[in-house]
């Protein structure tokens, strides 16, 4: 008997299948995070009842993946997946199934899941289905496949990501089995979209554990990403838990870290075959050419920095050298950020225009912006307008 306490509106859509002679159950993730002491974030629901059946006792639902079987139910404001029993054919291209065959029975459709943390199921008065031994693997604090792993591997090669990202979270270890069966399928992940690849190595990065990523390479499935022969050493990348929870701190360290291992030669190709957004691959550029610099000394080294980076790389490279060299550079970057000085063309009091009606143009103004800019960094109380326009026209006689 599992403690389960699913919110009214899960407990509704629960009772209303019931009511109509369809067996349904909490599956998957929601049965795993309970088992856990955890709360759900999402609660996920199979059902015997087939798509079309769904939607007829549910008005309200949207059909979001109808050909597997899954329909989202509206109660309210709030919404839950219920998604019909279910087998698989073949995998084609080792991510998703050729052809879905819709069953009755819950423990064919368990048995098609990717780890037996993820193949149980609680029924509404809270009995668990457990046929594969999940309860046992998360005593052990252990991820296993169901069934034969390379077979699961070859379904979806993604499962193999997903492996080390659970790891990485929970602090479970990989079962051998399955862990020799990722070493033997790891040349599948060269054919994962770029964005999936991407979005899990974020949540490795991210976890508690981010020097799983380290076991991740070593194996293989970022071959595509990256240079051979790479040595990584784990002290050094769990020191990116270190960081705070967000992704362009740690994808800023993994940068330095896989530049000086020599895995990569370029941040800015390899965030762009990941296919980050254009802004962190910026602010990761960034802080990369910083973190090959020494650390700013003075108010003044900091702002130029400011100047010419912008503040997202600039507090990137200095949150991640702390974090990976043990200094206390980010502390001397907020004094200067707390001071509200100029570091930036758009704190000058003087603008661009200003400089045009003195009849600066082109590459002069350009110049001349750059050095009132540089003058105010360094003699901050002396950004006032007639002062520096009084400095312009000086420069042009």
């Amino acid at each position: 008997m599992a403690a389960v306490s699913p919110p009214k509106y899960v407990k509704h859509i629960l009772v209303s299948l019931l009511s109509r002679g369809y067996a349904a159950y909490l599956v998957g993730g929601c049965v795993r995070d309970i088992m856990l002491g955890v709360r759900p974030h999402d609660w996920d629901i199979c059902t015997a009842a087939l798509p079309e059946q769904i939607m007829e006792i549910f008005p309200g639902s949207r059909p979001t993946g109808m050909k597997h079987g899954t329909v989202t139910v509206v109660v309210g404001s709030r919404s839950a997946e219920v998604t019909t029993f279910r087998s698989e054919g073949s995998y084609a291209d080792h991510r998703h199934p050729d052809i879905v065959r819709f069953v009755g029975d819950l423990t064919t459709d368990l048995g098609r899941r990717d780890f037996t943390m993820n193949a149980m199921a609680i029924s509404a008065d809270g009995l668990i289905a457990d046929p594969f031994g999940g309860t046992d693997d998360i005593k052990a604090r252990c991820i296993r496949c169901v069934g034969d792993p390379e077979r699961r591997f070859d379904e979806d090669a993604l499962r193999m990501f997903r492996a080390f990202r659970f790891s990485s979270r929970l602090g479970f270890d990989i079962e051998a089995g399955t862990l020799a069966a990722i070493k033997k399928r790891a040349p599948l992940a060269a054919g994962l979209a770029a964005e999936r690849v991407r979005d899990e190595t974020e949540r490795i990065i991210l976890s508690p554990r981010p020097e799983t990523l380290c076991q991740v390479i070593e194996l293989g499935l970022l071959d595509r990403y990256l240079n051979g022969n790479a040595r990584l050493d784990p002290d050094t990348f769990h020191r990116i838990s270190l960081l705070p929870k967000r992704a362009p701190e740690r994808w800023s360290a993994l940068c330095r870290l896989l530049l000086t291992s020599h895995a990569i030669a370029s941040v800015k190709n390899f965030l762009t075959a990941l296919r980050l957004d254009n802004r962190s691959i910026r602010c990761c550029c960034g802080a990369a050419e910083l973190l090959a610099c020494p650390c700013p000394a003075s108010a003044f080294e900091w702002k130029r920095q400011l100047s010419r980076y912008g503040t997202d790389s600039v507090c990137c490279s200095a949150r991640c050298r702390d974090a990976l060299t043990g200094t206390k550079c980010y502390r001397a970057l907020r004094a200067v950020l707390k001071s509200g000085e100029c570091c930036s063309m758009n704190d000058l009091a003087v603008t661009g225009d200003d400089l045009m009606r003195l009849g600066l143009r082109g590459r002069e103004l350009g110049e001349m912006l750059n050095f009132l800019l540089d003058y105010v960094m360094e003699y901050p109380g002396n950004n006032r307008r007639e002062l520096l326009l009084s400095l312009a026209s000086a420069s042009e006689e």
